[in-house]
């Protein structure tokens, strides 16, 4: 049997943790105390911008956005250089910002101005003028930054403007409809002018390029490149598809869903590195140029739609042999099903990533941009008839898919979320829409349109099936943290951050049904300006500076709430009351500097929200009178200490044992184990009896009452004796008998006695009350209940035999029957 830690031993743990909480904060506070120390060094005034070269580039944007001339791409790069010309006004209105907060301090101290038929001195006069031209010189850099800065982000909105009309001309615009037959022999011959480009342009770099002899210089590199590209397509895949199988037999119950999830992501890296390596190997000959370049660059692109759908339809839709938990409530059958038409999806999509947009115009959003194309691409006529096979492919691979999913419900075997459910059956419902619309489009002659929403709608199916992955390997590599217990997959943290994944993945969303990047930055450049409310002006940066200074204020108030909790307090001489008191007080006050100084570290001016406050300051006092009254109570509680946690109390006629104070209610424990919350208002308006407030010590009446005939002094020395042979009961004062009264049903006696511990009040009675009974009894002294029994007993005897004996006599008037009912002796 292991011997029993040593003290040092056993405060060793404690302590490394209340060190460890003190490095934590201190850290903390140390990154605190550097960035205020570099705020000062940041917050230099900075330089003035060119306005002439600002000027002559937004006279220049505004004559090409007038004439409509440039395309997507010219628009976009001035876009970008207005962008970063607005940055740097933004940051010059800040110019010389700390001498005009000084100069208007200054203007403060004169007093205010004088108002009309008001005069002042003419030293003050002086002094206010010259300090209000000063004012007005440094103000103006600033004014002309802002200025500058009204008139970039008009450019911006603008050129935001076009690009969106362009967008959406592009989408509704009707080009020659695929299903005319004249248009499929051109189809044809305009695909085979491209491959013969592509062709010829590798035939004359091999020429120029030195023919054989240049192709074997190169030839290391390009067998590097294949030899290795090769091995992972082929070897390398064989072997990333079967580890998960390997690790899922060998791997520990709470670990195999989370090492299987990070395995299963080398099913997509190996593979998409062999075909960019592949790709790299065609490129590292040298004979693509203008018209074979942007083929090689889409094929990544196209990889990673490939061997990323493969994935998603193996995660989604696993095999039974595979080990994973199916993320979705559905039969083996119906999974493999899933999982073949899901591959099937993919592939159709990455024939789309590597042919459209490069060679195919109306690929859909943003194909009007003709950046990163072949040089001449097929008509919108002949790109339409290929445009149409990749549309019905997808869509009838789409349609098949979205049978599948549809009509999930949830059952009992599986603890698939319910929303999950919801959303999957919605996506398939829209998706077979999408399906059965899009073809119709694309062969009506709206190509574009087809594309965009038949590729967005896949898109966001895969989207909406990665979050569904990441959420559960989430809540599974968070029940291996938690010691493999599969009830923490259900616990708030999982569910929190998936739905920060969620909020994370809405601008994914947004760029897949349209928007472009410049369309988020410039969404999040209005988001850090902010919004007003109630005359706040709040942003982001605003609203996480405030969430990071008060979580640091809590945690550092946490960490003084419990060093003085646990190392200080305990050696003071301050009971648990007083303990419990001052902690509390050091946590509100802790908790509302934190407020305070998060407020003012995220500059929100609250003085525009005291008219809001002030007017309902009145509806507030009418409707929270009552809260408002017991956390005012609560503080008094806390402060003058009436009662404290332990003490026995009795209010509102509930007795019990306080358990815990808190600022609104205080939680007592009665007698019958039952929990009775008190408002503290109760407590300081109502009267309370404490009765272990400052000490134990309490004082116990035992009344006793014997027949008339019964010797005095006996009784007293007896009640005397009984009550001093108790361990509990003080000697100093001693305890006393009292005659209190003289009956015609007997004497009156009370026992009183002071005891140490009056919790021990009731069993103290109770033993005293079975010492009267014994030690009375032994000593001949006859109880007046027991007199009353007897006389009862021999009455109901005699009743029968002479009804009349005592009719002429005449009625006793101390007879059983006149005499009140003895009244059972009080317990404390």
């Amino acid at each position: 049997m292991p011997s029993a830690p040593s003290r040092p031993q056993a405060r060793r743990a404690p302590r490394h943790a209340l060190l460890s909480r003190f490095a934590t904060v201190a850290v903390v506070l140390l990154l605190a105390l550097s960035l205020g120390l570099a705020r000062p060094a940041l917050a230099q005034d900075p330089q003035a911008p060119d306005y002439d070269a600002w000027n002559k580039l937004a006279e220049q944007a505004e004559q090409i956005l007038e004439s409509g001339s440039a395309n997507d791409a010219r628009l976009q790069t001035i876009r970008d250089e207005v962008v970063k010309w607005r940055e740097r006004f933004k940051e010059a209105q800040g110019i010389n910002a700390t001498r005009i907060a000084t100069l208007k301090d200054q203007i403060a101290a004169l007093g205010p101005a004088p108002t009309e038929g008001q005069t002042e001195s003419e030293d003050i006069a002086a002094r206010r003028k010259e300090l209000n031209e000063q004012l007005s010189t440094l103000q103006a850099p600033g004014l002309q930054a802002v200025e500058s800065h009204g008139r970039a982000d008009g450019i911006v909105t603008q050129i935001d403007q076009t690009l969106r009309a362009r967008q959406t001309f592009a989408l509704i615009r009707k080009t020659p409809s695929p299903l005319n037959p004249a248009n499929w022999p051109p189809a044809m011959a305009e695909a085979g002018q491209v491959a013969g480009k592509i062709y010829a342009e590798a035939r004359d770099r091999w020429d120029s390029t030195g023919g054989m002899s240049g192709f074997t210089a190169r030839l290391p590199a390009i067998a590097g490149f294949l030899l290795v590209a090769l091995l992972l397509l082929s070897r390398g895949r064989h072997w990333i598809d079967s580890l998960p199988s390997r690790l899922s037999a060998r791997a520990s119950e709470r670990s195999r869903a989370a090492l299987i999830f990070g395995v299963s992501l080398g099913q997509i890296a190996i593979p998409l590195i062999g075909v960019i390596l592949f790709a790299a190997a065609l490129g590292a000959t040298d004979l693509f140029d203008d018209w074979g370049l942007p083929l090689l660059r889409s094929v990544p692109a196209a990889g990673l739609s490939f061997f990323g759908g493969i994935w998603l339809a193996r995660g989604l839709f696993p095999a039974p042999d595979t080990g994973v938990q199916p993320p979705l409530p559905m039969s083996a059958e119906r999974r493999a099903k899933a999982q073949f038409r899901a591959t099937l999806l993919a592939s159709a999509l990455a024939l789309h990533q590597l042919f459209a947009r490069t060679i195919l115009p109306l690929s859909g959003f943003h194909s009007q941009n003709d950046t990163g194309t072949v040089p001449e691409r097929l008509s919108e006529a002949s790109a339409g008839v290929w445009h149409l096979l990749l549309v019905l492919f997808g869509a009838f691979c789409l349609f098949q898919l979205c049978n599948v999913l549809r009509g999930l419900r949830p059952n009992e075997a599986s603890e698939t979320p319910d929303y999950r459910i919801r959303v999957v059956n919605f996506l398939a419902m829209a998706g077979r829409l999408l399906a059965l619309v899009t073809p119709v489009l694309a062969a009506a002659g709206y190509v574009t349109a087809g594309n965009a929403l038949l590729w967005a709608a896949v898109l966001t199916l895969a989207l909406v099936g990665l979050l569904i992955i990441l959420q559960d390997f989430i809540a599974d590599f968070y029940a291996m943290a938690k010691g493999g217990d599969q009830s923490a997959r259900d616990a708030l943290m999982p569910v929190l951050v998936g739905f920060a994944l969620i909020l994370l993945s809405l601008p994914l969303f947004a760029l897949i049904w349209g928007a472009r990047v410049s369309d988020l930055a410039e969404a999040w450049t209005k988001a850090q300006q902010g919004f007003a409310f109630g005359g706040v002006r709040l942003s982001p940066m605003a609203i996480l500076t405030f969430l990071i200074v008060f979580a640091v204020g809590y945690s550092l108030t946490s960490f003084v709430q419990g060093a003085f909790r646990s190392s200080i307090l305990p050696k003071t001489r301050m009971d648990a009351g007083g303990q419990n008191a001052v902690s509390s007080m050091i946590g509100y006050v802790g908790v509302a500097l934190a407020a305070v100084f998060a407020v003012t570290s995220a500059g929100i001016d609250l003085t525009s929200l005291a008219f809001v406050a002030g007017a309902l300051s009145v509806g507030i006092g009418f409707g929270m009178q009552q809260v408002v009254s017991n956390f005012v109570s609560g503080i008094i509680l806390l402060v003058e200490r009436p009662i404290a946690v332990g003490d026995w109390i009795e209010v509102g006629g509930q007795q019990g044992t306080v358990r815990k104070m808190a600022v609104r209610a205080t939680q007592i424990e009665t007698f019958d184990r039952t929990q009775v919350i008190v408002p503290n208002s109760n407590l300081i308006t109502q009267p309370v009896t404490n009765w272990t407030r400052g000490s134990l010590v309490g004082r116990i009446i035992v009344p006793v009452t014997v027949t008339v005939a019964t010797d005095s002094r006996l009784v007293s020395d007896l009640l005397r004796e009984i009550a001093e042979d108790q361990p509990t009961v003080l000697v100093n004062p001693a305890p006393a008998v009292l005659l209190r009264s003289i009956a015609p049903t007997g004497q009156n006696f009370e026992l009183r006695a002071m005891l140490s511990d009056i919790n021990g009040g009731a069993s103290v009675v109770s033993e005293i009350n079975h010492q009267i009974l014994e030690r009375f009894a032994a000593a001949g002294i006859v109880l007046p209940g027991s007199v009353r029994i007897a006389q009862d007993i021999f009455l109901h005897k005699s009743e029968g035999e002479d009804k009349t004996v005592g009719e002429g006599e005449g009625e006793d008037e101390t007879a059983p029957e006149a005499a009140p009912r003895p009244v059972p002796p009080h317990q404390a």
